[in-house]
């Protein structure tokens, strides 16, 4: 369209003006066609706009008179509008749509791709004319919203009795910040409540779950169903994720057995059931029990030799006398990189080694703390130090150091580091600028 040069000015300010409110209302969409310019007045005769309804808390009062319709024109339950309610004051995400309130399978699903994918297999397996709801808790909600969000499911399930039973699956992937016992500990406060209602409506339960304080959370829910007296089965990530949807639908059998407190079935590095076998590394090629040991009490340790005029002379010991890595190496990660080592603690619990392998973190950039992070099912506290000489002082079983150092900082660091041989034996070092630059590396 052309614009008259008188016009110019208030076509601007109107312009302007209406990015403003576009931008301060929160809009997402907004169409004004047509509109009319005259020399000093402008007329919107027709628009169409959307508001995003999840600004309801920050826009609610500016809006005023806005009420946003239920998707496809279908009427709110009372349960999806609490939830909804639930999820706009929390900073976890709550999602519920009732989809066939008389359907037979029920989810209770952690994370929005994993909801997805956990409705996808029930409904490719032949369950979507049963399938009774859609949605997902996420964001490491607490345990009081956990619990609000199950009972409301629970509520809606059991009110309708089915001769053939219902099922209820609590799935989900490998949390990674999400601490599955807390969220656990509200889905258990959530079934205690109705016991009877589950045993009435001949409810099963197939959970599996992964993450943070996995071992403790599923134990909760195994020693729940003990209780409540309802057919509760319950395993870790050893299972493939989505594999408890058949066995609720009884189209794969369910194992006898379920394990989860180790983490998996399988170390996939050593071999089935067997935590001690290394490929080239058994206890005879190394010698027995005798040798081994006396290698591990010189481990790290440096020898003495006189040379011809009597003087002691260090040297380092040869690889036939010392072992690089072991079940017992500790460590030092160089960084505050908390998702690492979080991650390093979560595989020796696979390998099932009895103590972490991070001895400690060293950040130049803040002062002595601790910081608490799962091994397993128990907490336990990582010192960081901000001086690497003070923490090789306090550990010197370490020796090993995988740095996170930056570009501008990882010369100066590996120069410190070499500067302590007799602990040091190993400098790893992740050149995490690059990685970022790539694409590769999630922080």
């Amino acid at each position: 369209a052309v614009v008259s040069t008188q016009s110019t000015g208030v076509t601007a300010n109107f312009i302007s003006s209406l990015f403003k409110l576009y931008s301060d209302l929160f809009f997402t969409y907004l169409e004004i066609n047509p509109l009319v310019v005259t020399n000093n007045q402008i007329y919107a005769l027709d628009m169409a706009a959307k508001l995003d309804d999840t600004a309801d808390y920050l826009c609610g009062d500016k809006w005023r008179v806005a009420e946003f319709p239920a998707p496809f024109g279908r009427k709110s339950w009372p349960e999806e509008e609490y939830i909804k309610d639930l999820d706009e004051k929390s900073g976890a995400s709550l999602k519920l749509t009732i989809l066939n309130p008389e359907g037979r399978v029920w989810l209770m699903v952690a994370g929005g791709g994993a909801s997805v994918i956990f409705s996808d297999t029930v409904c490719d397996l032949g369950g979507a004319s049963e399938i009774a709801n859609y949605g997902e808790y996420s964001g490491a909600p607490s345990e009081s919203q956990t619990y609000e969000y199950a009972k409301t499911i629970l509520s809606l399930m059991t009110r309708r009795p089915d001769d053939k039973g219902k099922c209820l699956i609590i799935g989900g992937g490998i949390a990674n910040f999400t601490n599955v016992a807390s969220t656990f500990k509200g889905i258990v406060r959530a079934l205690t409540e109705y016991k009877e209602q589950l045993q009435n409506n001949k409810v099963s339960i197939f959970v599996r779950r992964g993450g943070p304080n996995y071992q403790e959370g599923l134990t909760k829910m195994k020693n729940c169903g003990d209780m409540l007296g309802v057919p509760m089965h319950v395993f870790g990530p050893e299972e493939h994720m989505t594999s408890i949807v058949g066995m609720a639908l009884g189209k794969t059998p369910i194992p006898d057995t379920q394990e989860f407190a180790s983490g998996i079935k399988d170390n996939f590095l050593f071999g089935k059931h067997d935590v001690t076998r290394r490929s080239g590394n058994s206890e005879s090629e190394q010698g027995g029990p005798k040798e081994k040991r006396a290698r591990n009490e010189n481990r790290g340790k440096v020898s003495e030799v006189k040379s011809h005029g009597g003087k002691a002379k260090a040297r380092t010991m040869s690889p036939s006398q010392y072992n690089l890595y072991d079940k017992t190496t500790t460590c030092f990660v160089y960084g505050l990189q908390l998702k690492a080592v979080q991650g390093m603690l979560d595989f020796d619990c696979a390998c099932r080694r009895d103590v972490p392998s991070v001895a400690g973190i060293i950040n130049p950039f803040s002062a002595n703390h601790n910081v608490r992070l799962y091994f397993g099912s128990k907490e336990v506290n990582v010192p960081v130090y901000k001086n690497m000489s003070e923490a090789i002082q306090r550990h010197p079983q370490a020796s090993v150091i995988i740095s996170f150092a930056s570009l501008r900082s990882a010369y100066t660091s590996t120069l410190e580091m070499l500067k302590y041989p007799e602990s040091i034996k190993c400098i790893a070092t992740l050149f995490v600028d690059l990685l970022y630059q790539s694409g590769s590396f999630s922080a």
